[in-house]
């Protein structure tokens, strides 16, 4: 049966009971269908099987799944079956969660940047764990979520992932003791301390150097009187694109076992992956456009396809995600392309500083699919830019 969010390509679900479909439900549900325009189709099996391997491997940290990631109501859904809790960043994530069967004790408001009516909105609906990383920001949990408990983010530097994540949020690690103090005056529960080593950290020994900096801070602030209890990972964890990567379960293992060598037995361990999680769940079925050079002795292809930068692909800024394509040319001979998407704006490139090579029979008119695709890109995908419709989404 195929499940739908709101806005998306209502098709039928076939007969699904190949070794293919088993193996890779999306891929082999795209292979059985047309699309007239760019579709995500996303597996729950293979979400639940990923969130499976990594609960394996995290033992007692729990999963608070990072709802921006995606957040079709199916997924949502089906990780409130499997036990999962949920990071949410707005109010609007904290409803979905909330009508989807999660208890509000189950989410955490992750978002250091919060309206005071939303604190106060997630308070009366069970939300204990805010994040803050201000002076200002614990003002308003003092006054709209009374009792809560607090966790403060930190900057963290020396990251190795492939998109570093700095400066917007968290504190200097040189401020954090004056925040912990200024909160412990004002009576808030400092309850712990949370950070990002960075988005598509691919392997596991890349966070050595920043729970090095975590575990020192962590320390100290025990020293200092306070009750650190809650030791929030965030996010991180990687899939597959153009690199293959370790099996969610032994890396995840491997982070836990890094963070027990620093932290010894912490009370309560969260981790928030998104895209390690449900990345590799989904396919993006799309469409070549047109193939052109701009002169005739031009090195490079032009190849454009119907989806691009503002329908779903945002995170090929900087070029910081590179997917891999598959095109029913593949086995022939290639060449270097530019790949860029369908709208009316310069910026909308995908991949230009390092071309991707593609068949040299690639035309107009022919299939792409982009693989590991169900994170980042129904969330990103705008509501029309230059009237291109939001990229459809099947959930099967």
């Amino acid at each position: 049966m195929t499940a739908m969010i709101p806005g998306t390509l209502r098709v039928d679900t076939p007969s699904l009971s190949s070794a293919d479909f088993l193996a890779d439900p999306a891929a082999a549900f795209i292979a059985l269908r047309t699309f007239d325009r760019p579709t995500l189709v996303v597996s729950r099996a293979r979400v639940a099987a990923q969130y499976d391997a990594l609960v394996g491997g995290l033992g007692d940290a729990r999963i608070h799944y990072a709802v921006k990631a995606n957040p079709a109501p199916e997924i949502i859904r089906l990780l409130v079956q499997k036990g999962a809790r949920f990071d949410a960043a707005s109010r609007g994530e904290i409803e979905l969660c909330l009508s989807q069967g999660a208890s509000g004790a189950d989410i955490s408001f992750g978002n250091t940047i919060k309206k005071p009516a939303d604190i106060a909105y997630a308070h009366a609906h069970g939300v204990t764990l805010f994040a803050a990383d201000s002076e200002a920001e614990i003002d308003k949990l003092r006054t709209h979520a009374p009792g809560a408990q607090v966790y403060l983010r930190v900057i963290v530097e020396n990251s190795s992932a492939d998109w570093p994540l700095s400066r917007k949020f968290g504190c200097a690690r040189s401020a954090l003791a004056g925040l912990m103090g200024y909160a412990r005056d004002q009576g808030v529960d400092v309850a712990g301390l949370s950070f990002h080593v960075g988005s598509q950290t691919r392997r596991p020994e890349f966070w050595n150097p920043v729970l090095d900096q975590i575990a020192e801070l962590w320390t100290a602030g025990r020293a200092a009187g306070h009750d650190l209890r809650v030791l929030n990972l965030g996010g991180g964890f990687p899939a597959t694109y153009e690199e293959d990567i370790m099996d969610a379960g032994t890396y995840a293992a491997a982070v836990m076992e890094a963070v027990a060598a620093r932290f010894g037995d912490v009370p309560y361990v969260m981790a928030e992956p998104g895209r390690g999680l449900v990345a590799e769940a989904g396919h993006i079925v799309a469409e070549v456009l047109l193939v052109s050079r701009k002169s005739p002795d031009d090195l490079h292809r032009w190849v454009y396809l119907d989806i691009g930068m503002f329908s779903g692909l945002a995170e090929t800024m900087g070029e910081a995600i590179r997917y891999r394509i598959e095109t029913p040319h593949d086995g022939g001979e290639t060449g270097a392309c530019i790949l860029a998407g369908p709208s009316c704006d310069s910026a909308d490139i995908l991949y230009e500083q390092r071309p991707v090579m593609l068949p040299v029979a690639l035309t107009g008119g022919d299939r792409v699919v982009i693989r590991h695709c169900g994170a980042y890109t129904s969330s990103y995908s705008s509501v029309g830019f230059n009237g291109f419709p939001p990229l459809d989404v099947v959930v099967i």
